[in-house]
């Protein structure tokens, strides 16, 4: 196996083969989840590309596989926030594929201004973790018996400016889209973590990821001075090609096989903000969240 990796954007390139594995990647038809979907692709997984906006996921599919030249790419609709939607895509996944290796909690939503999801859940909570966490728990004994497979939630760096708002999880008595966007993303490596613990021995490991500061749609709702300094700083931003590679990295790397829980950005372990390892906040908001989708997980 070689690999190569450049420190500061964060690319790695592996000759490892997925031929036989079954990979699923939410908001996989844009951005990171596009590119990332079209190296596992070349890689020879079968690929379940899920998707909210089914005619651009028809676009990309197609895309894909001419890229690829791998026929083994479906999509599978699949609303983040509408936990009727994510009940139905993991019924059918449970009913008709044999195996989940590779799940990844690929798809977001950023600094929205303030809006609830179906079920009256705060939308970047609600897409961000909520959906994911739901999706998860659906498919976990499906992942568990696909063993070995591998978990991995797109967090980003911004968890580092969260907080789990106990109180007032869903912001309703007071709103900040930056805010609001980190308590997401927060959760992601919250929960990535306590996965960890509660798959310990299973074959099954998991990973946060941080994949960068990206040139991608989740800018679209960013206010307009954030968005006059983000086009200061774009040119030392990443691609989506670029942005994928921590994720792609996390997906294929023998290295990591006896990893997790771990925080991984630029395509290597780095460390996450404090809040990001309070095992007490982490379970706390693990039971918080079962609680609200009206799941039981241990």
């Amino acid at each position: 196996m070689s690999s190569i990796r450049n420190i500061f954007r964060g690319q790695w390139s592996s000759n490892v083969r997925l031929d036989g594995k079954t990979v699923i990647i939410t908001g996989a038809n844009t951005g990171i989840g596009k590119e990332t979907t079209k190296d596992l692709a070349k890689r020879g997984a079968r690929i379940i590309m899920a998707c909210r906006d089914m005619e651009k996921a028809e676009a990309a599919q197609k895309e894909i596989i001419e890229d690829s030249r791998n026929q083994n790419i479906v999509i599978r609709k699949l609303n983040l926030a509408d936990t009727k939607s994510v009940r139905e895509f993991a019924e059918v996944i449970n009913k008709e594929e044999k195996q989940v290796n590779i799940l990844i909690n690929n798809a977001g939503i950023m600094m929205c201004p303030f809006s609830k999801t179906v079920d009256g859940f705060e939308m970047q909570f609600g897409v961000n973790h909520l959906g994911h966490f739901l999706l998860t728990h659906l498919l976990f004994d499906l992942v568990k018996k696909s063993a070995p497979a591998r978990i991995i939630n797109l967090s980003s760096m911004a968890h580092s400016w969260g907080t789990i708002n106990l109180e007032d999880i869903n912001s309703e008595k007071t709103y900040n889209d930056r805010k609001a966007y980190a308590q997401s993303k927060l959760a992601n490596v919250l929960c990535a973590q306590s996965l960890a613990k509660r798959l310990q021995g299973t074959g099954v490991t998991v990973y946060a990821v941080h994949p960068g500061v990206v040139q991608t749609e989740l800018a679209r709702h960013l206010s307009t001075p954030l968005k006059v300094a983000f086009a200061v700083v774009k040119p030392f931003t990443k691609t989506a090609v670029q942005g994928a590679q921590t994720s792609i990295y996390c997906a294929v790397a023998p290295e990591l096989e006896k990893e997790s829980g771990q925080y991984y950005s630029d395509c290597a372990h780095a460390t996450s903000a404090r809040a990001a390892r309070d095992d007490v906040m982490a379970q706390k908001l693990w039971e918080l969240s079962c609680q609200m989708l009206e799941i039981t997980w241990d």
